[in-house]
Parts: C-alpha cells; structure tokens; sequence
C-alpha cells in the first residue's frame, strides 16, 4: 500500500500528515507495509524543507520534519499511489484535473477519515499564526486515527 498526502505547496499540510501518519504507524502499526510519501500540487516550495513552524509544532508533538523536502504532484504519482488523499477541496480537484478518469477513485480528502470531523478541509495555516499550525496537527491526528483504523481493518480481512 502507497499513501501520498496533497496540500498545494507541500510545506506545512502535507508534510506535517505524512510525518503525522508515519509516526502513527511506526507506534501502533509497525506490520503494515505501508509507503508515505507528500506532494504539493504547486512548484512553489520544490526542494525546500517543510515550514520552521510546522517542524517546530510537530517536534512539540516528538514529530520530526526535518528531513522532508518539498516536491510537486507527477503524473505518476496517480499510478504509483493507491490512496491519494487532499488537505482541501481546491486540491481534490486540481488532482482530479490531472488525474486520469479510471485513477479518480484514489482521490479522496484527508478529512474524511475522521470520526468527528467537524471541517472537511484541513485548513492552510501559511498566513496565520502559531495556533493554526497546531489546529492542522490537532485535525490531521484525528483524520489519521480513522485512516489506520481502516487499514487494521482491511488488512483482518
């Protein structure tokens, strides 16, 4: 199984879900042959490290970025990865904008694998301040608490 995470830049959303999910899984789930892996559906940040706030809340969290570099969506990345999940719905549609028709069903928003979510888009915290960074730790643990509840899940049957 291939989770690639999507937000537009790849310097705070989706960074902060892989390394969110990564550590998630190394701790409850270490058997699950899972990759990772974030994207951005933009060039702005290609080859940059993940915003210092974003790396400074998830340390807080014992969350490491660090190593993490920007990159942006390939064509084939919707090949290469089963699941594909957006940060908002701006993304969600540009991926299916790209997406070929019969990938469509890869595509889906992170947010929906949360039991109680209350958004539906995990909201950019670039232009904010502290606390919008981490609101999206706070939502992408809740989104990433479904997510392996439902790879547990399949992985039983």
């Amino acid at each position: 199984m291939r989770i690639l995470f999507v937000c537009m830049g790849n310097i705070c959303r989706s960074p902060s879900a892989e390394g969110v999910f990564r550590s998630m899984l190394a701790a409850r789930a270490p058997q699950l042959a899972i990759e990772i892996d974030s994207a951005g559906t933009h060039d702005y940040h290609v080859g940059e490290p993940p915003d210092d706030r974003s790396v400074a809340a998830a340390r807080r969290r014992g969350i490491d970025l660090s190593a993490l570099r920007a990159r942006m969506v390939h064509a084939s990345d919707f090949d290469e990865f089963d699941l594909i999940l957006a940060m908002d719905e701006q993304n969600l549609r540009e991926l299916r904008r790209r997406a070929p028709a019969h990938r469509h069903e890869r595509i889906r928003l992170m947010m929906e694998f949360a039991q109680q979510a209350v958004l539906r888009a995990v909201p950019d915290p670039y232009y904010g301040g502290p606390q919008g960074f981490e609101q999206v730790l706070d939502l992408l643990e809740e989104a990433s608490e479904g997510l392996l509840k439902e790879l547990l899940s399949q992985a039983r049957a």
